[in-house]
Order: structure tokens, then sequence, then C-alpha cells
């Protein structure tokens, strides 16, 4: 079965001659972006190679989070909370975000002991957490069967329906003077006295004086292309969604065997709390060097494998003329298939760790390519060498929930306006400065 069942959007019909930005990507990062521009009044104008949230922005968990997040992600995602709150009124429209709170748990005294001094990241953040003994995980989650040491507990986080937050967007976006484009790959930059001058699409050329790069697992492949080397690859998680279930938790669950997030069908989204699968590419090898930290940190939630996406991914040029079709015109949508192992060993876990499950009925599953960056911040920033160049990626499977506050950061990098928070740790510089790239533990 094909991908989850996103939110009808048509795209608009006919280019305009000219903008202020064009913004590159249809998922919740772009098209946060063009919402914040849209209401600042900028003229924008967003490119979408497929559909509107058609890629990872709606096959991953709808977990709304600051919990366990990275440090250096902690203040954007604080901001990202609080405009999820007041988001629906805004765009006028449903997202299915609710304040539901998540649970990650602990399996022994060590677990137990980083979850707690990652508490301390929100030191000064007013943002209510706390640890929870196994007694009180027992009282708040009756009738699971995880044999924890005890969980760390955020109330104020939430979950949203993937399915519906970009394409809610959008039409926001779109209603205020936004233009927005699907099935219109964007082949490539242009450049007048070194500073981007206009974007060439497959229908056709539009002036501009700034873009942003918003394409998610697709940014290294666009980036290359222009001289730019952004540190990328790709990792498979696979997820399932079943159909209304009476009796489970309302809160999202974390556990190594299975994660669970509450669907506001009444369904739940699961999937493995840990495992991934990295397909062996040519970038695993260009990029190999760079990623190292992170193999070194995260081997045991990795499995590897070497298939026909090494051919699949070998074949595609990385260069292009832009008179001619792009790679981007060629795939439209990644749209991977499940892995079946995982899917089994996920099925099983949940059934046994929440016995509510036994008789839960699998409505569809999926896979999605996450993009990740050697430190697994994402890059929200300038390209320096190019003027008016910007690049907002990487999220590393953290973009869905940030996303809100991604996109108003990057229109403050866009516009020239105080930036929302700090955007130092996310600088595309961090790669090629010399600067240390460390995996930072989300404990």
């Amino acid at each position: 079965m094909p991908g989850p069942r996103v939110d009808p959007f048509h795209g608009d019909p006919d280019l305009p001659a000219k903008v202020d930005v064009v913004v590159i990507g249809g998922g919740i990062i772009g098209t946060s972006t063009a919402l914040e521009l849209a209401e600042r009044g900028v003229k924008v104008a967003l490119c979408e190679k497929g559909g509107i949230g058609h890629e990872q922005s709606s096959r991953n968990w709808g977990w709304v989070r600051i919990s366990r997040r990275d440090p250096r992600e902690v203040p954007l995602m604080a901001e990202s909370l609080r405009i999820w709150k007041g988001l629906d009124e805004r765009l006028g429209r449903a997202t299915g975000y609710t304040r539901a709170g998540i649970i990650f748990t602990c399996k022994d005294d060590t677990e137990y002991d980083q979850h707690e001094r990652w508490g301390h990241n929100l030191d000064g953040y007013q943002i209510e957490h706390r640890m929870l003994s196994a007694k009180e995980f027992q009282d708040l989650v009756p009738g699971s069967n995880l044999k924890i040491k005890g969980a760390l507990y955020t109330p104020v986080d939430g979950r949203a329906e993937p399915q519906k937050a970009a394409p809610a967007i959008a039409e926001r976006a779109r209603e205020l003077g936004a233009h927005i484009f699907t099935e219109c790959a964007v082949r490539g930059i242009e450049t007048s006295a070194g500073a981007i001058s206009g974007v060439v699409t497959e229908r056709g050329t539009i002036a501009c004086s700034s873009v942003v790069l918003a394409g998610g697992a697709w940014s290294s492949l666009f980036s290359g292309r222009f001289g730019i080397d952004f540190p990328q690859l790709k990792v498979l998680n696979t997820v399932m969604r079943t159909e209304p279930l009476e009796g489970g938790p309302e809160q999202a669950i974390w556990a190594d065997e299975v994660a669970i997030r509450k669907r506001r069908d009444g369904g739940y989204t699961i999937a493995s709390g840990h495992e991934n699968v990295v397909d062996i590419v040519p970038a695993s090898f260009r990029y190999g060097r760079a990623f190292l930290p992170a193999l070194k940190s995260e081997w045991r939630s990795l499995s590897f494998r070497m298939g026909a996406r090494f051919l699949d991914e070998m074949r595609i040029p990385r260069q292009w003329a832009l008179d001619e079709a792009s790679p981007f015109e060629y795939a439209r949508v990644l749209d991977p298939k499940p892995s079946q192992a995982v899917r089994a060993k996920v099925l099983k876990a949940v059934r046994e760790t929440y016995p509510v499950f036994a008789n839960a009925r699998i409505a569809q599953s999926w896979a999605g390519y996450i993009d990740v960056t050697p430190d697994a911040v994402p890059v929200i920033s300038p390209v320096e060498r190019i003027p008016g160049f910007f690049i907002a990626t990487g999220f590393s499977g953290h973009g869905f929930g940030i996303g809100p506050a991604a996109g108003k950061l990057t229109a403050d990098l866009v516009t020239g306006a105080t930036p929302l928070v700090d955007p130092a740790a996310f600088r595309l510089g961090r790669f090629s400065d010399g600067s240390k790239i460390e995996i930072i533990s989300g404990f």
C-alpha cells in the first residue's frame, strides 16, 4: 500500500514572473516558512516537486515534543510549543494538535539517571516535567506490561496529525497571498553578480532575490549541483497505524521495543522505539568520515543493508542542465517499502507490552526516509558564498514538532529580522570551519 493518506492540496496553475522569496520544498518546514513570510507581507512562492507533505512530513510519528531533544534544539522547540498551542486558530484549520503529554520510559537505574539529568535542560523554561516511579507510571498507564525503573513525563508535550499539518499550513499561506505549486520541481538557482536572482522550475523561471531550500532528503543533491557540500544521509523508518481502538493510553509513550501515539481518529501510530534501517549508497562513502561520531553513538539502533537502493542512487546524476529534466522530476515522492522485519517485531512488542492492542487491526503501514546530518541537528542558515540563498533542512527525525518555529527562524534570517533564537548552532559552516562535530545525547 502506498504512503499515508495526506489531506489533498491542489497547487496553483500559473507561475508568477517575480516574487521576493522562493521556497523549495512543501513539507512542514517549507510551508511554515512560506506562512511566516506571507504573514509579514513578503511575496513568496513555494515550489514542491510532488505533493504538499507527501514525504517525511506525513510519514513521521506525529510527536510534538521538547523532551529528550538535543539541548541545542531546546530553545527553538520551546518556541515551537508556544506556536503549536495557537496554530489551529491561526490557520483556521485543524492539525489534530493536542497536549496529551509524552512519556519516555527508563529500563534501569542508568537510564533513569540519564533522563533525570536531561530534565535540567528545561530549567528556566517554566515547562512542567517530572520523573515517574514505576508505580506512578502504572497508575498513569494502567494495563501496561512494561518492566521499567521509571520514566520522564512531560505533560506539555503533545501530538498532531502529520497528514493534515503541512496542507493546512499551506492553505493558510495561500490565503495570505503565497503562491503554492505542486508537481513543480525547481531545477536550479540563477545568480547575478554572485547573488540569487531567480530559480528555474520545470514550468519556467521565477525571478527572486532570496531562495530557501527546505528540500528534506533531496537537499544535498540540490546543493551539490551548485558547489555547496552539505553532508546528509538518509535513514529509513517503518511506521504503522491501527484502526480505532478503545482503552489505549492518551499519552504518547516511548520504549526501546515500541513507541505509540494516539491518533485523532482513535487509532494509534506505532513504530520501533530505536530500530532504523540504513541503506548503503554512494553518499555513504562520500560522507562516511563526517558521520563517524554518529555511527559510534547510534550504531546499536541502525541496521545496515546493501541492496537496490545503492544502484538507484548511483544512477542519479549529480549535475544536470537547467533546460533539461532534473532528478527531482523522475522521483516525485520517496515512497520506500517498510521493513517487514521491523514491522513484525513492533507488532509482537506492542501486543505483549500493552494487552489492549492484542486485537488491534493494522490499517496501514509505510516507511519514510529521515534526512540526517552528522550531528543530528538541523541546518537553518544562510549560505555565505551565495547571498540570498538559505538552507532549512537536516532535521534528523525531529522536524515535525519543531517545524513551525523553524519556519519562523528561517523567515527571520531571510528578512533580516531579529532571530527568534540564536541560530549559531544551526549554521551550515559548522561542517567546514573546523568545528568539532558532536553527537550530544538527548538525555
